[in-house]
């Protein structure tokens, strides 16, 4: 099965570069980066020292509902181009995440969540994406519970 890594869509992304508020209603923190762990969530790249990104409460889900995280993400502060869904992101750099599968309806599939060394990352969405129950994955921190990315089927 081939699978897709996805970012934070663009659209998403320039609200915010345009001054928008995040899921919270709150306008994103502009910080520099010193060039350690700061995971821009739409190139899906570290921001590098010296440049500056927003700091934002993210929801990767369409709607209020028991089951939609809503956690802090970083974002370049400037527009970067969005990562193209080939391999597994760079910002993936971490020894282990969470991979945890959701249903159309956006719910946990439970039994899904698991913490995954990175190297098996791209087998084990795939496994969890065979299922037909399973519509898409996300990649959260293993430490701070922090969304990642979206895995789907291409």
């Amino acid at each position: 099965m081939a699978i897709r890594f996805l970012p934070v869509p663009t659209e998403t992304a320039a609200a915010l570069w345009d001054g928008g508020t995040d899921s919270y209603g709150m306008r994103p923190e502009r910080r520099i980066s010193d060039g350690d762990g700061v995971p821009c969530r739409h190139c899906l790249e570290g921001v590098r020292a010296g440049e500056p990104y927003l700091v934002l409460a993210h929801r990767p889900f369409p709607e209020l509902q028991p089951y939609a995280e809503t956690g802090p993400i970083f974002l370049h502060a400037e527009p970067c181009a969005a990562f193209s869904g080939a391999g597994v992101p760079s910002i993936l750099d971490s020894r282990d995440y969470i991979v945890r599968g959701y249903d159309a309806d956006d719910r946990i599939v439970y039994g899904t969540g698991a913490v995954t060394p990175t190297e098996e990352i791209p087998a084990y969405a795939e496994t969890l994406l065979a299922r037909s129950e399973i519509a898409y994955v996300h990649i959260r921190s293993a430490r701070n519970n922090c969304y990642q990315c979206k895995v789907e089927r291409t």
